[in-house]
């Protein structure tokens, strides 16, 4: 990429598929596999990246990947965490300062952290999951430390991404609770997948954020659904208190009352190729 001889460096293309120029202006070896690149625009800068965005990277040459942000610090620079699992990644892990790649975005609906914050809130990252919740974790830090958990999981101990970070979370009255799956004789810390240590602590929360393998997003969210005061007090004890009993009817009454009338817009609007759902958006409407 010849950014010297392009005249349009000083704003950002008026195409959002043409990517801006980036240079790497630091590295840093995270694990074996993993790399977190510092990344300064050449000259105008993406808009930056809230909690959960992510970024297009291109490597000249090579190809385009999606990956999410790990920061974002000042005067633009943006930290893209990435873990060398194919030709364009190892080609992206392989960069050094002074290397230049494009980007493109920020892409993707930003987390609602601000809404949560100041509550009670559950983060579960596993692996490399870590890096795109690094935003998210840093604002829920910095509203109130006291009411945020965080449990970090990885497969064995070098893996575990951000020891600084997390022991800087949990001195600032973050419960942060770390697990491996397989320990070596050095680790002294929990062993387990992070859905066990969820169900483990069992702490009662208002919001969560998960991010890591499909499977364990899976099992974590199942993990914490069950957790939730309402559920353990209504599903597993049968305590029904009536002000809860009435919000449950409250909600049920706004879900019909939106549901049915779009269900019925839906029916009407059926083209004749699909003529054959009619009679299954009868029956949901019915009951």
């Amino acid at each position: 990429m010849d950014v010297a001889a392009d005249p349009r460096v000083g704003a950002l293309p008026t195409d959002p598929m043409e990517p801006v120029p980036y240079r790497v202006v630091e590295r840093g070896q995270e694990t074996d596999d993993v790399a977190s690149l510092v990344l300064a625009p050449v000259a105008a800068a993406l808009p930056a990246p809230g909690p959960g965005q992510f970024m297009m990277i291109w490597a000249p040459g090579v190809g385009e990947i999606p990956i999410s942000v790990s920061r974002v610090v000042a005067e633009g620079h943006l930290v893209l965490t990435v873990r060398s699992v194919g030709a364009v990644s190892a080609a992206v892990v392989g960069l050094g300062p002074g290397d230049v790649v494009g980007l493109r975005g920020p892409f993707g609906t930003q987390w609602p952290v601000a809404d949560v914050a100041g509550r009670r809130v559950l983060v579960v990252a596993g692996g490399l999951g870590l890096a795109p919740l690094r935003i998210a974790v840093e604002q829920l830090v910095a509203a109130a430390p006291a009411h945020l958990t965080l449990v970090m999981g990885a497969r064995q101990p070098d893996q575990l991404l951000f020891p600084d970070d997390l022991r800087r979370w949990a001195a600032a009255g973050v419960g942060v609770h770390v697990t491996v799956d397989a320990a070596d004789r050095g680790w002294h810390g929990a062993v387990g997948t992070a859905t066990a240590m969820v169900t483990r602590i069992g702490w009662a929360h208002d919001a969560a954020f998960v991010c890591g393998p499909e499977i364990m997003m899976t099992t974590a969210a199942r993990a914490t659904l069950l957790s939730a005061p309402i559920i353990q007090g209504v599903l597993l004890r049968g305590e029904v208190s009536l002000p809860s009993y009435r919000a449950f009817l409250t909600e049920a009454y706004h879900h019909v009352k939106h549901t049915v009338p779009l269900l019925r817009a839906a029916r009407d609007a059926l083209p004749v190729h699909h003529a054959w759902l009619a009679p299954a958006l009868d029956e949901y409407i019915d009951e």
